[in-house]
């Protein structure tokens, strides 16, 4: 797959909030019989919720625990039999300030436990309680090993005007502290916990209070480049077990039992990460609608029957308040942000294969039909925050909006649920000299890892299982029209984009397609690749003028008390 260059931006200190401390409640602790799935060497893999490091005095000795509220009751773990799963999804931007504090070089991104997007990720949420130690507990990084650096630290906006921008708690750099002190009146203390590198880490933690103390290491499995399951816990010493095996003895003259090959779907291209245009291409003086991957310098085109588009899970986010029209607060939801994220696809739109002077008016983009799991939402917002909605497919079906000519935007995309949907869009317009142009193209797009991407056959598809988003009066059990030849001109169409001038193309980030000729701002809500940053899940955007450089921060979420 084509390596894109991501939109690098930095985040201030005065933009940005971490989590604030959460008192624990007086839930008993119960002992750690049941719970998640064991994986390699007995380990529960730990990959969303609460939990807590805890050192704590067991028959009057120290003993280092972590304490897993991640399924609702309170189980007491080992370290030596948990592996840490820092998601996908928590890859985010570098705060400067943390960064310097833990002598850090990245300024770009880098994977984030309690980070300034915590309220809005499916991921751990590791603090450190030191009230079950029976009084201050001195916690140190007495080994460590990894693919990258590692630190611990904390930081909220008030910091900016004091002595000290940030708060170191330990780092793997050499210049950085490795013991801090842990209150024995701390319930919860919730630095982030910061990695720059994919891969699998070891942190040995040694905990010393009262005179006693414990030593016991946490395997950590950052990104999706390794399945947390299969991974030792502790310092990968412990042994698999053997699996017995249930299987018959083998016989020779045992009758072949090889299922009937399952045929597959025809070879697909699929596409999971970078920059995408959906676009409208002047072809043989006549429009189609083709999906091209990659940038202005490096792309290549596809007919959207050729590919497949995997929303990969790293895309799973918690829906925020101002987003109830997606579900309930704190129900997931599927989002392709408004700005590259590595990792994901990042599909926009696109009219610039075209000359102002070859089309009469706009380019309409309308959404016919859809068939998927759940419901499909594409919008943008305003400057202040409001949602302007291009297509919800929850309320019926079509939705259209249009585009000036030439023009390069991105929007949000949202999926309500896993599982394989087809998008259906009709692209018209109307060339200079009257003509009326159109084209119908179906996309296959595959949400979550529940489908291999590979077995889905791109397009229209054959699934008869389907479900259709069924329009205003349509039965929800009828199949939505596949196809519709529009007669209808661009200025004809629904149109979901506010008026507005400007241009695009200078200054904009080198992941853009496009040729980089001028465009319109943004229409309703649909942001301007590298000249205007738009709005992803929960966030609200605040212009920043550091060093009279502008600076950008993306977040809506409460303030740290």
């Amino acid at each position: 797959m084509r390596a894109l260059t991501r939109d690098r931006r930095a985040f201030t200190a005065a933009a940005l909030t971490t989590a604030t401390a959460v008192l624990l409640g007086a839930a008993g602790l119960a002992a750690a019989g049941g719970g998640p799935a064991r994986a390699a060497g007995g380990a529960v893999v730990l990959d969303e919720g609460e939990f807590d490091v805890t050192p704590r005095l067991v028959d009057g000795k120290l003993e280092l625990q972590i304490d897993d509220r991640s399924s609702g009751t309170t189980a007491v773990r080992e370290p030596s039999d948990v592996v840490l799963h820092v998601v996908q999804s928590s890859l985010q931007s570098t705060l400067d300030p943390v960064a310097t504090v833990l002598g850090m070089t990245t300024t770009d991104t880098s994977w984030q436990l309690n980070g300034w997007e915590a309220e809005n990720i499916f991921a751990p949420q590791p603090g450190w309680n030191g009230s079950a130690a029976g009084g201050d507990t001195e916690v140190t990084l007495s080994g460590y090993d990894g693919p990258g650096d590692f630190g611990m630290a904390t930081y909220t906006p008030e910091m900016d005007n004091a002595d000290a921008p940030a708060i170191p708690y330990l780092g793997s750099v050499a210049s950085v502290q490795r013991t801090f002190t842990l209150p024995g009146d701390e319930e919860r203390l919730l630095p982030i916990w910061q990695f720059t590198a994919e891969g699998v880490y070891r942190l040995t933690f040694a905990v010393t209070s009262g005179g006693s103390t414990d030593t016991e290491t946490l395997a950590v499995v950052v990104g999706d480049d390794i399945d947390p399951n299969d991974v030792m816990p502790g310092d990968g010493s412990t042994p698999t077990p053997p699996t017995p095996s249930t299987s018959p003895p083998s016989s020779s003259t045992s009758p072949s039992t090889s299922p009937t090959p399952t045929p597959t779907a025809p070879s697909a291209y699929v596409i999971d990460n970078g920059h995408l245009d959906l676009a409208a291409r002047p072809v043989d003086g006549s429009l189609q609608f083709q999906i091209k991957e990659g940038t202005a310098l490096d792309h290549e085109w596809y007919q959207p029957d050729e590919v497949v588009l995997h929303v990969k899970p790293a895309a799973r986010r918690k829906i925020t308040e101002g987003y109830e029209f997606l579900g309930p607060v704190g129900g997931p939801v599927w989002w392709l942000p408004i700005q590259q994220l590595d990792g994901l696809i990042w599909p926009g739109w696109s009219t610039d294969q075209f000359k102002s002077s070859e089309i009469d008016g706009r380019v309409a983009f309308r959404l016919d039909a859809l068939q998927g799991p759940g419901a499909l939402h594409i919008f943008g917002e305003d400057s202040l925050g409001k949602v302007i909605m291009q297509a919800d497919s929850s309320d019926g079906l079509p939705d259209s909006f249009d585009l000036s000519v030439p023009t390069h935007r991105h929007t949000v995309w949202t999926f309500a649920a896993e599982g394989v949907y087809r998008t259906t869009f009709t692209v018209s317009a109307t060339l200079a000299d009257g003509t009326k142009v159109s084209d119908t193209e179906t996309i296959a797009w595959v949400v979550g890892d529940d489908v291999d991407p590979s077995t889905v056959r791109p397009g229209a598809g054959d699934e008869p299982t389907a479900t259709p988003t069924a329009g205003p009066s349509e039965s929800a059990s009828e199949t939505p029209t596949a196809s519709v030849s529009p007669s209808d001109s661009p200025s004809a169409s629904a149109s979901a984009t506010a008026p507005g001038s400007g241009s695009s193309g200078a200054g904009g980030s080198s992941s853009t397609g496009g040729s980089g000729s001028s465009g319109t701002s943004t229409t309703g809500g649909l942001a301007s690749t590298g000249a205007q940053v738009g709005v992803i899940a929960g966030i609200a955007v605040v212009a920043l003028l550091v060093g009279g450089g502008a600076v950008f921060f993306v977040r809506r979420r409460r303030t740290a008390q």
